[in-house]
């Protein structure tokens, strides 16, 4: 919906979106292949012209709005296609918390730090007060008429980690997204309450 994702996040944006897949067909849903929509995309930017400014990244909402406009035209009527459903893995900045134990929460998750590199550990004067690049997906569905029936995010994993052969700050992760089940628990905060998760993190009421 937004920006195109990271380009170290685009190699895993299949992955989360065959889990997104699989988590509404587990419910009722019944998801056709994203084939038809991708060429009716391509179709459109020809005509319309590219949404998303190369050079800053950010994406114009008329052009954006023409295009789908477009698609759902095209592609609603033919295919009787209820619903879009758009998932963008975003990156965000997160912080670990103060004291012994230490702990980022963002989004429906605590994760503790990973850490990278060959030395031994992290220095006593190591500064834990910084940003930390993380990923959560977002999860949104639009009607038939492009209306907004449901939109929700869920934190994923760290993007950096504590760099060990230096012992004083944050590298990025060689694997990046590469543990499934903290995937799958982003997917199913994201989904929440659409499809109701076991044990749900958040308040009750």
């Amino acid at each position: 919906m937004g920006s195109p994702s990271r380009k170290y996040l685009q190699k895993r944006e299949g992955d989360v979106d065959a889990i997104v897949a699989a988590a509404l067909e587990r419910n009722g849903w019944e998801v056709v292949s994203p084939r038809e929509f991708t060429q009716r995309w391509r179709n459109a930017v020809s005509m319309h012209g590219d949404p998303v400014d190369p050079t800053t990244g950010r994406v114009n909402s008329r052009t954006f709005s023409r295009i789908i406009n477009t698609i759902k035209d095209q592609m609603m009527e033919s295919s009787g296609i209820d619903a879009l459903v758009f998932t963008d893995l975003l990156e965000k900045d997160v912080y670990f918390s103060q004291g012994v134990n230490r702990v980022a929460r963002w989004d429906g998750v605590t994760r503790k730090p990973p850490t990278q590199g060959g030395g031994t550990g992290v220095s006593v004067n190591f500064n834990w007060s910084v940003p930390v690049a993380a990923t959560t997906v977002r999860i949104s569905i639009f009607n038939s008429d492009l209306e907004r029936m449901f939109v929700g995010e869920g934190g994923i994993a760290f993007n950096e980690a504590v760099d060990t052969r230096s012992g004083t700050g944050f590298v990025r992760r060689r694997e990046i997204l590469g543990n499934e089940t903290h995937i799958r628990e982003g997917v199913a905060l994201a989904l929440h309450p659409l499809i109701p998760m076991k044990n749900w993190p958040g308040d009750p009421d």
